[in-house]
Parts: C-alpha cells; sequence; structure tokens
C-alpha cells in the first residue's frame, strides 16, 4: 500500500492539464512545416504524417482519465483525505474568519470522492449544516465516502446526518446551495470546454460562495485562474440569484493574476500544516501545497481590501519582508520596519503567516526599499 499511495500521490502532483485539440494541431502544423524543410527525411505525404506523429507522441503530455475502482479509491483515500481536509478548511476558515454571521444550511461538493469536503464542512459549520450534497462519478468512491461516515461499517448511522449521494450534478436551476466546493475534480476533467460547462453549472447553483480548490502548481493555479476568470467575465447570470461575482479570496481584486503576467509566471500558492493519518509511512506534522480561490456573490467590502501576503514572510532582525498581492493588481516586496512604518505595522506583519492579509489600505505605505529581497538571494 505504501508504494501505491507515494506513486499516486506523485502522480496526481506532476499532473499536467490535457492538451487541447487546437495547441495539438498548432503543434503538428510545426513539425509539418519543419520537416518539409527537409524532403530527404519524409519522401512521402506517408512518412511526412509518420514523422509528424512521432514527434507529438514525444513532445506532447499523455493525460489520462482516472477511473477510480474500489482499490484505487482506497489508495487514493490513504494518499489524499488527510491533505485534501487540510487545504479545504484552510479555505473554510478564510470564510468564517471574515464572515462570521455566515451559516450556512446547503453545501454541495462536486467531485466529492472521500468526503473530505463534507468532514470540513461540518468542523466549521457542523451546527447550521442540514444538507451536504456529495457528487462523484465513481460509485466505488460514493460507497467509500459513506462507510467512513458510518465509521467504516455497512450499516449503521452516519456520523454526519443529511449527507446525501449522487452521480450527477442536479439540473434543476432552481436548485441552489449556500456553499458550493470543487476541490482537486476539475483537474480530473478531460478539456476546457468540459470545465467551463462545469463551472457555469456550479456559479449557477452557488447562493454565497464558490470554493475552488487544486494543487499548488502552476496547472493547478492557472486552472484556478481560467474558472475565476469564466465566473468573473461570464454574462451568464442565475434566474434565481443576479447579484454580480467578486473574488473573496485570496485575491484582493478582480484583475488578471500578476503572477502569471511577469516573465516567469509562478503559481500562487499557500500552505497548511496538518497531522496525517496515523500510516507507518507518515511522517508528522506535514505540509499540503494547494492554490484556491473563493468566488461569492454580492460586491466587494472595501474595508476588505487589504493585501495579500503570498509567499513566507521573512524576519530578520529590526525589518520584516513580505511578498504582498495588492488591490491595484500588482506584486509588491515590502520590507516594513518600526521606524518607518510604525510599531503596530511591525509587531503585525512579524506575527503574520503566509496567507495573510496584512491591515494595510494602500502599496503606497511602502515606498521602495534598497534592502536586498532574501527569497532572490
Amino acid at each position: 500500500m505504501e508504494n501505491q499511495v507515494q506513486t499516486l500521490t506523485s502522480y496526481l502532483w506532476s499532473r499536467h492539464l490535457p492538451v487541447e485539440p487546437e495547441e495539438l494541431q498548432r503543434r503538428a502544423r510545426h513539425f509539418e512545416k519543419k520537416f518539409l524543410e527537409n524532403p530527404d527525411l519524409c519522401q512521402t505525404e506517408e512518412k511526412l504524417r509518420g514523422a509528424v506523429l512521432h514527434a507529438l507522441r514525444k513532445t506532447t503530455y499523455h493525460w489520462q482519465e482516472l477511473s477510480y475502482t474500489e482499490g484505487l479509491s482506497l489508495v487514493y483515500m490513504a494518499a489524499r483525505l488527510d491533505g485534501g481536509f487540510a487545504a479545504v478548511s484552510r479555505a473554510f476558515h478564510e470564510i468564517r474568519a471574515r464572515n462570521p454571521a455566515f451559516q450556512p444550511q446547503t453545501l454541495m461538493d462536486f467531485g466529492s470522492g472521500t468526503g473530505s469536503v463534507t468532514w470540513a464542512a461540518n468542523s466549521i459549520w457542523g451546527q447550521s449544516l442540514r444538507e451536504y450534497m456529495c457528487v462523484d462519478k465513481s460509485t466505488a468512491m460514493l460507497a467509500l465516502a459513506e462507510k467512513l461516515l458510518k465509521g467504516g461499517s455497512e450499516s449503521g448511522e452516519p456520523y454526519i446526518p443529511g449527507v446525501f449521494f449522487r452521480q450527477f450534478l442536479p439540473v434543476s436551476p432552481k436548485v441552489q446551495f449556500d456553499v458550493v466546493v470543487s476541490a482537486f475534480s476539475l483537474s480530473e476533467l478531460p478539456s476546457r470546454a468540459d470545465r467551463t460547462e462545469v463551472v457555469q453549472t456550479l456559479w449557477r447553483k452557488t447562493g454565497h460562495f464558490l470554493v475552488l480548490v487544486e494543487n499548488g502548481t502552476k496547472a493547478g493555479h492557472r486552472l484556478l485562474m481560467e474558472a475565476r476568470d469564466l465566473v468573473l467575465k461570464g454574462t451568464e447570470k442565475s434566474p434565481l440569484d443576479p447579484r454580480p461575482s467578486f473574488v473573496f479570496a485570496p485575491c484582493p481584486h478582480e484583475l488578471p493574476c500578476p503572477q502569471l503576467t511577469t516573465s516567469r509566471p509562478l503559481a500562487c500558492s499557500f500552505s497548511q500544516a496538518y497531522h496525517p493519518i496515523p500510516f507507518r509511512w507518515n511522517k508528522k506534522p506535514k505540509e499540503e501545497k494547494f492554490s484556491m480561490v473563493i468566488l461569492a456573490r454580492g460586491s466587494p467590502e472595501e474595508a476588505n481590501r487589504w493585501p495579500r501576503i503570498t509567499q513566507p514572510v521573512l524576519r530578520r532582525p529590526r525589518h520584516v519582508h513580505c511578498h504582498l498581492c495588492c488591490p491595484d493588481g500588482h506584486m509588491q516586496h515590502a520590507v516594513i520596519t518600526a521606524r518607518r512604518h510604525g510599531r503596530d505595522l511591525y509587531r503585525c506583519a512579524r506575527v503574520s503567516s503566509w496567507g495573510d492579509l496584512l491591515p494595510v489600505l494602500t502599496p503606497s505605505a511602502f515606498p521602495p526599499s534598497t534592502a536586498q529581497d532574501p527569497s532572490e538571494s
């Protein structure tokens, strides 16, 4: 089991998005043009076609859909249940910390897998939630999630009441949920068209918050930005809820992600420490690196448009290095000192962590510094 867990974990982390047909055609034309420049290599059309196909196979990521059988579902549970719970819990804590009055009654989890979203939501809003809709096309995953809720037995009362399982998304536009979640599931879809359809459906079913979580990789981050832009720029409105959309977290703006517009794009990711399931191969504690975006209905509150700390805070003698994503859509490396910025902000920055909001209203509070960025040295 240990080897299977390690293999699946590595595979899921290193997985890329499937290549779109348009991109395949572009690459094929590129190789065809290249081979035609040397006619001695491909003297016939058949040889040219074979050479192009061979080049495509060598240079194109071969994405495969995972079929979660009973055996693979057990391996996935051992590999990802605890880390997935940690990442989703972190996202839910963001909502509760900034909106403590929010008491959701209904939740839908797309691609529910082993049920980590249900457990995380219950730990945050267990007093108010009365319905959890778990959607997963794998019957083996649904059976395993239900068994876990019953303490590992086939019968008996579930630990969390009000949990329902189904293989397909509810199609009725009249059905909405206070919180809709997709955790590590959009990356399982075979094409951009499928992702677009699913994200639009999930947003239509969102009453308050849409929570999207993926691996903290470049592929995972790009996928979330694709979904974010689709919701923010989409013209499709829910027939039951015409309120506009905005980014609740982590972005303090609705502008293009500054992490992707640089010459060296980086993943906007966060890290959550957790105690893993006590299998003999698990080390304690572990860190879950993930990317997330939380979309909400309504209008953004200006008071909450504080910069987000996007890297580990570097604490040095008498100064602190913070890398910030600012409300104006730009990244900023701020070197905060008590002398230049006041003791309150300095102490706040010193106890802040990666992923926190820094309570300043404008990036102009941080004039350019001559101090070297330790992360670049």
